[in-house]
């Protein structure tokens, strides 16, 4: 168990103490050349008196009150040189040790209305989806999550955070065919693998949502996934919609399994909500929340107490040795 504790940012400062000492011991006093005794006529006097002129010395020495607040004076100065901390108790942090990043297929199938919702209402693709992905973000309270939207290009939607409202605002701003009508799956792919790149996360994860096969990548979703596999993302694929379903907008099962397999993840089916909750269910399973502890100590500077202190008594030392001298001179014409 910790405590708060002070401690001195440059403690070495402290040597300064014997400064001082090692100045009055190196050095001479300081001396003044002066008469002793100034009378007119001097040299004749001299000659009557038939003595020799000598040179004397004298030391001024200070007071003990002097001495004593010069040497509290210094030490305050060299406390404040050695820039004294509070240090308070250990603070521990939970950080988030996970980057999830979602890719939703915003084509123009996604408009489909296939979907059945508990009330039995029925449903686009896109904005069920939304109902379980709301859910499954909720519960991803541990991770910095992302949204990469994909059609005839993938764009980002929202950058990595952990703000989880600002997130699901955005998610709820994504409309079907604001990226196009094509499904550029293995471009959200790629683009997801250089976010990931300028991450500081080692525990990467992508999520892929998608209702069709690919019909526009510049790059191969089996090329992208086996890039995605070298840099330590986990890929897990979620088909949404009929396998049965023919033409572009059939489901790509097969490119979506491999994916899933080079990356050591998991392929899923959603015919309906159902099992697209029980997709993301089976994914939280699979990758439960994960926390980096940090602790750190907050710091308070303190070098402003001493060197207060030192104003404050030279405040009070000055008029004082002032008072001081004054009566010395008055006694000494009396």
């Amino acid at each position: 168990m910790s405590f708060p504790v002070l401690e001195f940012t440059l403690p070495w400062a402290f040597t300064l103490l014997a400064l001082p000492l090692l100045v009055r011991w190196l050095t001479p006093p300081h001396r003044e050349s002066q008469d002793s005794l100034q009378v007119p006529y001097f040299q004749r006097l001299v000659l009557l008196s038939g003595e020799t002129p000598r040179s004397g010395a004298s030391v001024l020495r200070r007071r003990r009150v002097q001495g004593i607040i010069s040497v509290i004076g210094w030490c305050l100065l060299v406390m404040a040189a050695a820039r004294p901390e509070w240090v308070g108790d250990p603070i521990n942090v939970q950080k988030s040790a996970r980057d999830l990043m979602l890719a939703l297929d915003l084509s123009g199938s996604m408009d489909a209305r296939d979907f059945t919702d508990e009330n039995g209402q029925q449903l686009n693709r896109l904005t069920a989806a939304k109902h379980v992905l709301e859910d499954f973000a909720a519960q991803r309270d541990g991770d910095r999550l992302g949204l990469i939207v994909f059609g005839n290009a993938a764009y980002l939607q929202a950058p990595f955070t952990d703000d989880i409202a600002t997130w699901l605002t955005l998610l709820e701003e994504s409309e079907v065919a604001m990226a196009g009508q094509s499904t550029a799956l293995g471009d959200a792919i790629g683009l997801a693998i250089s976010l990931f790149q300028a991450s500081q996360t080692s525990n990467r994860v992508l999520i892929v949502l998608t209702d069709g096969n690919d019909t526009g990548s510049r790059v191969p979703p089996v090329d992208a996934a086996s890039v995605a596999a070298a840099n330590d993302v986990t890929i897990y694929t979620v088909a949404v919609g009929d396998p049965s379903t023919l033409g572009e907008e059939a489901l790509d099962i097969e490119t979506l399994d491999a994916i899933a397999n080079s990356t050591n993840g998991a392929s899923f089916q959603a015919l309906d909500t159902a099992a697209l909750q029980d997709a993301y269910d089976q994914i939280n399973r699979l990758e439960p929340a994960q926390y980096d502890s940090l602790s750190y100590r907050p710091r308070s500077s303190l070098f402003h107490l001493p060197l207060g202190l030192f104003a404050v008594l030279y405040l009070i030392a000055l008029p004082l040795f002032a008072l001081l001298g004054w009566r010395r001179q008055k006694s000494i014409h009396v």
